[in-house]
C-alpha cells in the first residue's frame, strides 16, 4: 500500500515529478505512473481502480486532462499540477482548475510539483493515514 501515488502524463514531465517526489520522499510513501489519459484511457481506469493510495498527484501539460479523468474515476483526493509545455502552462492551468461540479480537484502552481508533494501531505495528515 502506498499513501500517495503519482501519476504524469508524459515521460517528459519527470522534473516536475521529480520535486513532487522530493517532498513526499521520507515523509509517505509512494509510487509513479506514467500514463497519457488520452492515449491510454483503459490502463489508466485501470491504475487508479486499482489502486490503494489515499492521495493521487496528478501531473499534465497541454489540455491536461489527466486530473480531471483521475477526480472522475475516484472519491480520494486528486491535486493537480499544470505543466508549461505551451501558452506558458495557463492552458494547462485552466484545464485543471475548470473542472465540473462533482468532479473536485486542487490545483497548485504551474511546474510546482514541490506544493503537490507538501498538499498530498498535509492531506493525509488531515485523515491520520501516516
Amino acid at each position: 500500500m502506498v499513501d500517495v501515488l503519482v501519476i504524469a502524463g508524459s515521460k517528459s514531465d519527470e522534473q516536475v515529478v521529480a520535486k513532487a517526489t522530493s517532498v513526499l520522499e521520507g515523509n509517505a510513501s509512494y509510487s509513479v505512473e506514467y500514463c497519457s489519459a488520452h492515449r491510454e484511457p483503459e490502463r489508466l481506469k485501470k491504475i487508479v481502480l486499482g489502486s490503494d493510495a489515499s492521495v493521487f498527484i496528478c501531473i499534465a501539460g497541454l489540455s491536461a486532462a489527466l486530473p480531471g479523468v483521475v477526480a472522475s474515476l475516484t472519491k480520494k483526493p486528486v491535486v493537480g499540477v499544470p505543466i508549461s509545455a505551451k501558452l506558458g502552462g495557463l492552458d494547462a492551468l485552466l484545464s485543471v482548475v475548470q473542472m465540473p461540479k462533482g468532479v473536485p480537484v486542487a490545483c497548485v502552481g504551474i511546474d510546482n510539483g514541490e506544493n503537490a508533494g507538501h498538499l498530498a501531505l498535509r492531506i493525509l495528515d488531515a485523515v491520520k493515514k501516516r
